[in-house]
């Protein structure tokens, strides 16, 4: 173990030599053959051995150099580099100048990248955006967290968390931080109670409901409820539809990439009930390239309330039925009727974490779902008769 003592007899020799404190701490004293004296650290990451000085003797004291030791072990044992922690320390990148990177490189429907980067910019640039990655700790995060929180926007809470969880993780990759600080503040926050989205899944009631939509007196938002009903894509998707993406001759509906959540290209099979939906659109606004043109402005789609302002005067209480409900109607009961989760999810354009499903799903179980999406309008209008019947 070293000693003050020893430390002071420690001679230079022809060539630099080490003194092991002798404690398991990692740390030496490195003596040169000029006589100079300064403290290394020993240790192993992710088992590549690793050496990092802690200052010089007698600058830095024995004591002091232990401590460094004690606290650099720590953060191994944490998962962090101490040379990483040093290099970023010294960087100087700000959180924005990063997470401007970040976004330049980030994949998303141009609609959902404008929706993150309004969240950074109101909630997070603010308040943490101008500090350097090396002063953002985890206090400092769960303090922007919680100003969010406080206003009562949970679900929005954590997807702040998570656009900050990716900027750090990016960082990491590119070598300009050493941990993610929201890594573990899911505890530290309010529970994120899911609620079910809104929708109308008892046969009975889905009958009454097609009914009720074929009812409604605007043809153009009435198209758009039943085509909504029919291939139960998402509200943003049906909305924005174009009429370049329909091939009327093929029944197919095909969105491209740019347009889908994930970035992926989605084919809607058509059934012969949307067909007529569409043929009598056509009619409508065939002259427009949307399906479904805004009232004030042709050139471009209608309102992201329409459809549920629509339902609202049919009487459907937001808790009750949302366009976005169509999704889960159609998932629950396809399910029920005995169609494979495979083909559902890939209709749904569920995204697939493993990559062996991916890329079975690739093949899209298109002559499945093109037999499931006619089945699914044939029980629709079975349910919308019944209901007819007072059945």
């Amino acid at each position: 173990m070293l000693t003050e003592n020893a430390i002071i007899k420690a001679k230079p020799k022809e060539k630099l030599y080490r003194i092991a404190d002798g404690l398991k701490n990692g740390l030496s004293l490195e003596v040169s053959p000029e006589g100079g004296k300064r403290w290394r650290f020993r240790y192993r990451f992710r088992g590549t051995a690793k050496m990092i000085s802690l200052g010089t003797y007698p600058l830095v004291s024995l004591k002091e150099a232990r401590d460094k030791a004690a606290a650099a072990k720590i953060e191994v044992a944490n998962g962090v580099d101490p040379s990483i922690k040093r290099k970023v320390v010294q960087s100087g990148n700000t959180f924005y100048a990063v997470a401007k990177e970040w976004f330049e490189r980030f994949e998303a429907t141009p609609k959902y990248a404008q929706e993150v980067w309004a969240r950074l910019e109101r909630d997070v640039f603010p308040f943490m955006g101008k500090m350097l990655l090396s002063d953002i700790d985890a206090p400092v995060v769960l303090a922007v967290l919680r100003r969010v929180e406080e206003r009562g926007v949970i679900i929005t809470t954590y997807k702040i968390k998570s656009h900050i969880s990716q900027i750090f993780k990016y960082a990491i990759a590119c070598g300009l931080a050493y941990a993610d600080p929201s890594r573990d503040l899911t505890a530290a926050l309010k529970s994120r109670k899911s609620k079910p989205m809104p929708a109308i899944i008892e046969p009975k009631e889905v009958g009454k409901l097609i009914l009720t939509l074929r009812g409604y007196t605007g043809p153009v938002v009435r198209s758009a409820l039943l085509l909504g009903a029919l291939t139960f894509v998402r509200p943003g998707e049906l909305r924005t539809a174009e009429w370049e993406e329909i091939d009327m001759n093929a029944a197919e509906w095909r969105i491209p990439a740019e347009k889908m959540k994930m970035k992926r290209a989605h084919i809607v099979p058509l059934s012969t009930q949307a067909l007529d939906v569409l043929h009598s659109l056509r009619a409508l606004t065939g002259h427009s390239a949307y399906l479904f043109p805004s009232t004030r402005m042709i050139t471009r789609p209608m309102s992201n309330m329409a459809v549920n302002v629509a339902l609202r005067t049919l009487g459907y209480t937001q808790g009750e039925m949302t366009g976005h409900g169509f999704r889960a109607m159609a998932s629950s009961l396809l399910a029920e009727l005995g169609w494979g989760i495979d083909a559902i999810e890939r209709q749904l354009a569920h995204v697939e974490g493993n990559k062996i499903r991916a890329a079975y799903h690739r093949s899209e179980h298109l002559e499945e779902r093109r037999k499931m999406m006619q089945a699914w309008a044939d029980y629709l209008d079975g349910l919308a008769a019944a209901a007819g019947n007072g059945v």
